[in-house]
């Protein structure tokens, strides 16, 4: 299911990006552009974000890097 219909992207693809440490909205449109047209989709990507039971705030707070992922990808 499109979570973005602006970019095209899925809730799969939004999911992917937070367990691969995207903690913030801002940080899955760093990713994948989600959110950063109109806007719809942002409430969808917090509460796609709400789900996980990774503490990724916890490990940002212990200055480990929570976007390995993301930065290798880049």
């Amino acid at each position: 299911m499109y979570v973005c219909s602006c970019f095209g992207v899925t809730e799969a693809q939004v999911q992917q990006h937070a367990d691969d440490g995207a903690c913030t909205p801002r940080q899955i449109a760093s990713a994948c552009k989600a959110g950063t047209d109109c806007g719809s989709c942002v409430r969808r990507i917090q509460a796609i974000l709400g789900r996980g039971a990774f503490p990724r705030r916890d490990v940002a707070d212990q200055g480990r890097p929570v976007l390995a992922a993301l930065d290798e990808a880049a």
